[in-house]
């Protein structure tokens, strides 16, 4: 919805310098705003700035202050080509010197957002060494208008309190620090090793042990696979045997590598025992189970709460609708082409913050929310999947809130195909693929010539 209103621009505070909060803070300054970024680390990248210090932080990630933020291990590569990362007009190609391989690693993507910093002059609106304690609404009239933000901060260097107040509040801060553990029976009181893959790094410290894996997901395989070559046996222990074609291949090519199913208790002796009434003794198990949504700074007065890792009630995974547009969330979605998306929320914030576009009514919102909420439970999606989206048709949906333009057709074909590639063949798919000839093709598309001359000229100056 368009609007006729031209509002005064806004003092809006990012938390979090990560791809969702640097978008963020870009398209807020384009509309005019004031903006200041918080950031805890001492650089940007939010989850892609690796970490590889995990000394004294929880193994498990039970503490509700995480002393490390990124659960990113060392050897970690992208799932999805470089074509279809990047943000839309900075494209995220190849440098000399630098990783060229199509599924690049880490590191090459947080370079990947140190030039994107750069380019666009984003450094000198964030505070590094800042962690946000304390964000609270500071009341001027009804609630949702004319709202105001107190916010809390403390440099970890100095240990000094900030005390500041905003017009609105934009919460970037990412979905995957919280650990999220399976209920099983004998986890408190098992004595041996336990660790939720947020404090992965390297396979060496398993050497010759028996390790269970928690978890299917990309980050089990991947950790499962890299443990191979180290371990004595790995167990993969998955809710469903029905595995994919390139998981099953690794199993079979690799004696000490397992599928099992899933855990029915752990033993004080060391047992690790399946559903299936099969059991192993186990030196470490690593659980490989995702990551809740937290938010331990945030006082909404019950407002916003996260109920099974659902956070709501959200208005298009964005907007709360007695506080919209002062308090927004980028990045909650997960299971999405993530850094256009985000780049499509932060266009829609900042044009309903500066009045570009207008607020649809709270009764507008809490009716879609609860139409939203209906629709995945008439489909059987239980409550902590609300936010896993999958699906292009509503990336484009979603764009036409601030006018961004749908995702090309090139994008959806090579994210489809890198999909479909991991699953046919998971040890390989990253530096052998079969869609070089629809790659060309993408190539010569006008919108990728262009982000080409524009990489160029970047590269230029």
């Amino acid at each position: 919805m368009v609007s006729d209103l031209n509002q005064p621009s806004k003092n809006v505070c990012v938390i979090g310098a990560g791809p969702s909060g640097l978008v963020a803070a870009r398209e807020l300054r384009k509309e005019g705003h004031n903006v200041v970024v918080f950031e805890q680390s001492h650089d940007v990248g939010g989850q892609w700035l690796y970490d590889p210090n995990v000394e004294g932080e929880d193994p498990l990630g039970r503490e509700t202050a995480l002393n490390v933020h990124s659960s990113i291990y060392a050897s970690l590569r992208l799932t999805s080509p470089r074509e279809i990362t990047g943000f839309t007009d900075f494209p995220f190609l190849v440098k000399k010197g630098r990783d060229m391989r199509r599924f690049p690693g880490h590191g090459e993507l947080l370079l990947y957002l140190s030039d994107f910093c750069a380019f666009f002059g984003l450094r000198e609106m964030i505070r590094f060494h800042t962690k946000v304690e304390y964000v609270g609404m500071l009341d001027y009239g009804e609630c949702g208008k004319d709202l105001r933000w107190v916010v809390r901060t403390r440099d970890r260097k100095c240990e000094k309190m900030v005390e500041e107040v905003f017009d609105a509040v934009v919460v970037a801060t990412g979905n995957f620090s919280k650990p999220r553990l399976p209920s099983i029976r004998g986890i408190e009181s098992w004595k041996r090793k336990q660790m939720h893959s947020h404090v992965y790094r390297v396979p060496e410290p398993f050497r010759n042990e028996v390790v269970v894996v928690v978890g299917n997901s990309l980050s089990g395989q991947d950790i499962s696979m890299e443990l191979v070559d180290v371990a004595k046996d790995i167990y993969l222990s998955a809710k469903s045997c029905d595995v994919c074609e390139g998981l099953s291949k690794a199993i079979s090519k690799h004696e000490n590598l397992h599928l099992s199913p899933q855990i029915d208790s752990l033993q004080e002796d060391g047992r690790v025992e399946f559903v299936d009434g099969t059991w192993v003794i186990a030196d470490t198990i690593i659980y490989s189970t995702g990551y809740s949504y937290s938010f331990p700074f945030l006082d909404t007065r019950g407002i916003v709460v996260v109920d099974d890792d659902r956070v709501g009630p959200l208005y298009e995974h964005t907007f709360p609708p007695s506080l919209a547009p002062s308090l927004s969330f980028v990045g909650i979605p997960r299971k999405l082409i993530g850094f256009p998306f985000f780049e499509s929320q932060a266009k829609w914030i900042a044009q309903l913050l500066s009045g570009k576009r207008a607020v649809p009514s709270w009764d507008e919102m809490m009716n879609s929310i609860k139409e939203f909420y209906h629709s995945r439970d008439v489909a059987g999606v239980p409550k902590h999947k609300t936010h896993d989206i999958a699906s292009f048709e509503y990336c484009d949906k979603y764009a036409d809130n601030s006018g961004f333009p749908h995702l090309e057709e090139w994008r959806k074909v090579l994210c489809l195909s890198a999909l479909r590639s991991a699953d046919a063949n998971l040890e390989t798919y990253r530096d052998s693929y079969d869609d070089l000839e629809f790659l060309q093709v993408a190539h010569q598309s006008p919108h990728f010539t262009q982000l080409y001359s524009l990489y160029d000229s970047y590269q230029l100056n």
